[in-house]
């Protein structure tokens, strides 16, 4: 297990977190996702542990506030150092049924780390994530209140999911203004058959020193290798109960074809290579895994050791390439010359 650093922080994690998106079931999306029970959070929480993975990301939405409770039962149960272990959840989703319990506003995320510290039974957070944008609160009333956070020892560090390139920039430049902590890791959606990040997250990411977490790094069990063109999964499969996230299903089939025959030479499944290609992005500080079986946990953690070729890149890199667009294209023409003089300069230095 290698462990990578958190955007420009001190901070190193590693390079797989365990989600706990399958922990409690309960009512809605959530019984589609998972419906593990305590003994079986223990068991994957403790695997986890064992295998290396230090860093847990959780969410206070996530089955309702079960999959907090249970992830800090289970580190209680399992007599856990809290310093051997990074902590991450988020606040944003509608956690009660009063018109203010939602959003990135400072009532609501005031509330929301009081109720997460409570379930977990933690004295802090490592990681507190803004889990979406929130068109409703002005951004320095989010960038202020994290700050509180912080200032007050209940958060570590600060970091942001699902949001723009603009508006993370935004917030970035808020924070440098104010003097508060700032944004240090994005969450997003990257897969090798969804590369949609790589146009605009991707460079901020680069340019301002944000790590990046990626969730559903198998698009929901499309690229598992379960799932082929003329066979679209067992009949209870999560993704035929909740088709999400949106996957160009042409594109994902055709990685998923070229993914396989790397996985038979290797006697390894798809689901392997995909998660090992995503390790070998530079841009990636860690990739998020979930499980609902012992099994599954272990094939993920099994694509660390999994090294691609750079012609296995170079394929996979062709079929799921982005089509070009504006303002991309013009920028990768002006921008030839002079990247030509960088280059050439890095060499001459050499």
């Amino acid at each position: 297990m290698r462990y990578n650093q958190l955007g420009r922080t001190g901070l190193f994690v590693s390079e797989l977190c365990l989600g706990t998106m399958t922990f409690g079931g309960n009512d809605g999306i959530w019984q589609h996702i998972g419906d593990l029970q305590q003994a079986d959070a223990e068991r994957l929480i403790g695997r986890a542990l064992d295998a290396g993975i230090n860093f847990i990301d959780t969410a206070d939405v996530y089955a309702n506030g079960l999959a907090e409770q249970m992830t800090g039962q289970a580190l209680k149960n399992l007599k856990v150092s809290r310093d051997s272990v990074v902590v991450a959840t988020k606040v944003f989703g509608q956690t009660g049924d009063s018109v203010n319990a939602r959003g990135a506003s400072r009532f609501h995320i005031m509330d929301g780390i009081k109720a997460s510290l409570k379930r977990m039974q933690l004295d802090h957070i490592d990681l507190y994530q803004i889990h979406g944008f929130d068109p409703a609160t002005p951004i320095e009333e989010t960038v202020r209140a994290l700050d509180t956070l912080v200032q007050h020892g209940h958060v570590r560090y600060v970091g942001v999911s699902n949001w723009a390139a603009w508006q993370i920039v935004k917030a970035l430049g808020i924070a440098e203004r104010l003097g508060c902590a700032r944004f240090e890791s994005l969450q997003a959606y990257y897969t090798v058959a969804g590369r949609d990040l790589e146009r605009e997250l991707v460079p901020m990411l680069k340019s301002e020193g944000l790590g990046l977490m990626v969730w559903s790094p198998l698009a929901g069990g499309l690229l598992s290798g379960k799932y082929t063109r003329e066979q679209h999964g067992e009949q209870d499969s999560r993704r035929n109960k909740f088709d999400f996230p949106p996957v160009d299903r042409t594109r994902a089939y055709t990685c998923v074809d070229a993914m396989r025959v790397m996985a038979n030479a290797r006697s390894v499944s798809v689901a392997q290579i995909a998660l090992a290609w995503l390790l070998h992005q530079r841009a990636v500080t860690t990739v998020i895994v979930g499980a609902k079986k012992i099994e599954q946990l272990d094939d993920n953690i099994a694509a660390t050791k999994v090294e691609l070729t750079a012609e296995e890149l170079a394929q996979l890199d062709e079929l799921s390439k982005l089509p070009a667009e504006y303002p991309g294209w013009m920028l990768e023409r002006q921008g030839e010359y002079r990247r030509g003089q960088l280059a050439g300069t890095r060499q001459a230095g050499r």
